[in-house]
């Protein structure tokens, strides 16, 4: 199994943005240390927490000082870009990772971004399937460009100058095209059907119970079904809040704490679900009343935190309710105590990923 890391991020909003600017670029950089495969990174314009507002620029500070990592958009919030932005600047960013680049789309979950961006009533999944549509076309066909959509038209049909290059679009570095990885949040999604026609990747996110990242692959496989090919689970990566301490204590403190940075986050993460019709993600039956999703339970429930026996215990245990999947995401959270949060990623990287993948193949074998 690999490992891979994912951050949104989401920080305290009182912190000074260039100091976790620069604190996001460090995790990404120890995780391309510490042999991490991919690094995903969020984007959020309307949020004074979650405040990398465009993914795609951030990844590209990271270019000259990372050397083996796939740097990610986690995601590009494709409602909020026209797509022939996105198709250009998506591609250059291919060119100067030299394809080390992994494109990650979504509709958006943030609202205040939808009311800002003119998108909150209308239909953003509609919205996001004619953006990469478009994007593609741009990527795999030749111009003059001339597609007709219900929210853009991209045309270059009239001022196209074939001889100098003018009215053409710049192809990615992967061919056909980067690969194109969705993350997955509703239980039993048949976005993830549709994805896996198309032969994406899915990332299942790192809020939702085991229960409900469990139901992500059997939807998966029937995407894969439908397209005539063989769903490998190597292609699923899942993610998960970890902390990783050399004592149980400290392990608890900062993993689950009142003042941690995992209680901050899922506090704050619970408030925009919630509000937004979506307890679901936090419950682990759907029977369950809303009442009783409270923080207590969801940091006892969706953060794994503990010494490295506990947390590799905790994490087959997690595979075990979820099924085989490919990469493990490492979520990357705000460093109130930077000591703290490093040592976990190195614990993490170095003695329960390791640990992890014993136990896994000593299981596989005695299969």
């Amino acid at each position: 199994m690999d490992y891979a890391f994912f951050t949104m991020p989401l920080h305290p909003y009182t912190r000074d943005y260039t100091t976790t600017l620069k604190e996001d670029r460090a995790a990404i950089q120890l995780a391309d240390r510490l042999g991490f495969s991919e690094a995903y990174v969020g984007e959020h314009v309307t949020d004074r927490a979650e405040t990398i507002t465009d993914c795609a620029t951030f990844i590209a500070s990271l270019i000259d000082s990372t050397k083996h990592i796939k740097l990610g958009t986690g995601t590009v919030n494709l409602p909020n870009n026209h797509p022939l932005q996105v198709a250009g600047t998506i591609a250059m960013l291919d060119h100067l990772l030299e394809g080390r680049f992994m494109f990650g789309i979504s509709p958006g979950g943030l609202l205040s971004d939808a009311e800002a961006f003119g998108t909150l009533d209308k239909d953003r999944t509609a919205m996001l399937v004619e953006s990469i549509n478009h994007i593609l076309a741009l990527w795999t066909t030749e111009p003059p460009f001339d597609l007709k959509g219900q929210f853009w038209s991209i045309s270059t049909k009239k001022t196209f100058i074939s001889e100098i290059g003018q009215g053409m679009v710049v192809k990615p570095f992967q061919k056909p095209h980067p690969p194109i990885v969705v993350t997955v949040v509703a239980p039993f999604s048949k976005g993830v059907v549709s994805a896996a026609e198309r032969g994406w990747l899915p990332l299942s996110a790192n809020f939702l119970q085991p229960v409900w990242v469990a139901s992500h692959w059997p939807m998966y496989v029937e995407g894969r079904k439908k397209a005539g090919a063989v769903a490998n689970p190597k292609d699923w990566r899942v993610a998960r809040s970890i902390f990783v301490a050399d004592d149980e204590a400290t392990a608890q403190a900062y993993g689950k704490g009142l003042d941690g940075p995992y209680t901050h986050y899922f506090k704050s993460l619970m408030r925009k679900l919630i509000s937004n019709g979506r307890a679901e993600l936090f419950k682990n039956d759907r029977a369950m009343p809303d009442a009783a999703v409270t923080l207590e339970f969801v940091l006892d429930k969706l953060v794994i935190a503990g010494t490295v026996d506990s947390v590799v215990d905790q994490i087959l245990k997690f595979r075990e309710a979820t099924g085989d999947f490919g990469t493990l995401v490492y979520a990357g959270h705000d460093w109130k105590d930077e000591k703290l949060s490093r040592r976990s990623m190195e614990l993490f990287a170095t003695e329960v990923m390791p640990r992890v993948n014993r136990a896994i193949g000593a299981r596989t074998a005695a299969d």
